[in-house]
């Protein structure tokens, strides 16, 4: 019964360890019914994890739109108003021009410049390229966490079933338990010489134990399926029923190690993530070395100034600032060179590609080694079903037969609670086998990158 104990609290844990849920503001009313691929598939819609990943697509997408927006004109606009002298033209030859306080004019101006990039040796593409490949590292992202979630859900949906057939497990002991009282009772009542009054207390001994354990097989059932609505974004008062009734082994196939391996790195979004990312990183490396050349650019001004007290000269080797109509184009290249800078940028984002190598590494080799682990996992699990099988069907004949011998008075109580201590124990470890079983199936499925739905691409 230790064990048994044992398992039931491993659910309450479970509960424990789920997320807080947004609750609702009104309990359903409705009962639901749902089985693990809808329990999935509202998980999905529901979790904030996934909203989370899809503000950070977006995030990447507006710097891949900012990237593109480089390759336009750029046009900045400068106007003034203000105070201006005023001049006229029979003034030009005047060596001593004064103006009083009283005379100053208002001016306005407008001066537009417009720079139309031709060729920036790498700095626009490379940084559209870097963006192109992190929407996509970002995606992945979020097809990772999209896994994690249904992971999760599994756990909380074979934890619920795992604790309701712990509970029928302690109520069969139960009714065995009350079976047998009775007829100890009333062998005592006729005076049978097989039954003695010890052994009610012994019985009811026992049935204080067993209620003790079905108390908390109840609160581990609770705690389950509370774990599972939070993980729903259900009320925790809502009406939700599981449609599997039983936990049973399934007929699938455990195929050879190397399969699976090779699975994941077709389909482990990890591995996805990190092959866009080093295209992503080279792209902002080759950015960053981009700054080394210049802008080669089309440059456009017009300017633009009035005054009403001043006369406009038409000179042009004259250019009055407070009174003119010009502009041209011209092509232009802008360098900028710095001391260091531009290398230690340079630096910094070869440093963030090598640091993505060696992550490059580390998940080549440690996720192997994480479906080796979900691997033996599963076929110790799937062993551990059939002895667990053989056990308890035995237990179940020693236990039948303890309750028979006692029934016909040759056979003592005592043997009646160690067979029934045997049989709880053996069933409960069989069902909790069939739970590692599925727990290591959803574990190795999320190791190779299974898609959370069958109907997911």
């Amino acid at each position: 019964m230790k064990k048994l104990l044992s398992g039931i609290t491993l659910f309450a844990s479970l509960g424990l360890l789920a997320p807080c849920a947004v609750a609702a503001d009104d309990a359903a009313k409705t009962r639901l019914v749902l089985g693990l691929d809808d329990c999935i598939r509202i998980a999905l819609k529901a979790a904030p994890e996934l909203g989370e990943a899809q503000a950070d697509i977006d995030q990447t997408a507006g710097k891949l739109e900012e990237a593109k927006s480089y390759r336009y004109p750029q046009i900045e606009v400068v106007a003034l108003f203000g105070p201006a002298p005023p001049a006229r033209k029979e003034e030009l030859g005047a060596t001593d021009s004064r103006f009083k306080m009283s005379e100053l004019t208002w001016f306005s101006s407008a001066d537009a410049t417009l720079i139309q990039p031709l060729y920036t040796f790498g700095k626009i593409s490379e940084n559209m390229k870097a963006a192109t490949h992190g929407i996509e590292v970002e995606r992945s992202r979020k097809e990772q966490r999209a896994h994690e979630v249904a992971q999760k859900v599994k756990e909380y949906y074979y934890g619920l079933m795992l604790a309701r057939e712990l509970k029928e497990v302690v109520l069969e002991v139960q009714e065995s338990l009350d079976k047998a009282r009775v007829k100890a009772q009333k062998m005592l009542e006729q005076e049978s010489s097989g039954v003695e009054e010890s052994d009610l207390y012994k019985l009811d001994a026992f049935s204080g134990e067993v209620a003790r354990y079905l108390e908390e097989a109840r609160k581990g059932e609770s705690l389950a399926l509370s774990a599972l609505k939070t993980r729903l974004n259900l009320p925790i008062s809502s009406a939700l029923e599981i449609s599997s009734e039983r936990l049973e082994m399934d007929q699938a196939v455990t195929r050879e190690f190397d399969l699976y391996v090779e699975k994941a790195r077709a389909r482990r979004p990890e591995f996805r993530q990190i092959a866009e990312g080093l295209k992503a990183r080279a792209a902002l490396v080759e950015a960053a070395q981009a700054n080394y050349y210049p802008d080669i650019f089309l440059g456009g001004l017009l300017s633009w100034a009035y005054a009403e007290d001043r006369d406009r000269i038409r000179n042009p080797y004259i250019n009055d600032k407070f009174n003119h109509l010009n502009g041209g184009v011209a092509l232009g290249a802008r360098w900028k060179l710095d001391f260091g800078i531009t290398g230690a940028r340079v630096a910094g984002e070869q440093a963030q590609y090598n640091r993505l190598l060696s992550t490059k590494d580390f998940a080549e080799t440690n996720i192997p080694l994480q479906i080796r682990k979900y691997y033996l996992d599963l076929k110790e699990a799937e062993n551990s079903v059939v002895a667990m099988k053989s056990g308890y069907g035995n237990a179940k004949k020693w236990a039948v037969t303890a309750l028979a011998n006692f029934d016909f008075g040759v056979g003592p109580a005592k043997e009646i609670f160690d067979a029934l201590q045997a049989y709880a124990r053996m069933r409960a470890s069989y069902f909790q086998s069939i739970y590692n079983y599925k727990i290591a199936e959803a574990n190795l499925e999320y190791a190779i990158g299974e898609p959370p739905l069958p109907s997911a691409p």
